[in-house]
């Protein structure tokens, strides 16, 4: 994966996240899925470039773990977003390495 492949999915990842935060939902999920937004939102800007990897790597990874812990929001557009960011983030750490 190139680095310009990275931060898109890393931006990509944080704009799924982002886009529940509007929503209406269920208050367990909400906490899973906002320490995932943070995590990923982290991960977004200029400094990417100077992060190693391995660093990306584990911190996608604990997003997956996170977003694991959701299995619906009570919200069908919120559900949406949360299965694409749980889908791009699997697909990162297979194409990460640690």
């Amino acid at each position: 994966m190139t680095e310009q492949d990275l931060e898109s999915a890393v931006r990509q990842l944080s704009e799924h996240l982002a886009a529940t935060r509007e929503r209406p939902i269920e208050r367990t999920a909400s906490r899973w899925i906002g320490e995932a937004d943070a995590v990923a939102a982290d991960l977004v800007g200029p400094e990417i470039a100077a992060l190693d990897p391995a660093v990306i790597h584990r911190r996608v990874g604990h997003v997956v773990e996170l977003l694991a812990n959701v299995e619906e929001t009570g919200d069908s557009t919120a559900d949406e977003h949360v299965d694409a960011a749980r889908d791009l983030a699997a697909w990162m750490l297979e194409n990460t390495t640690e």
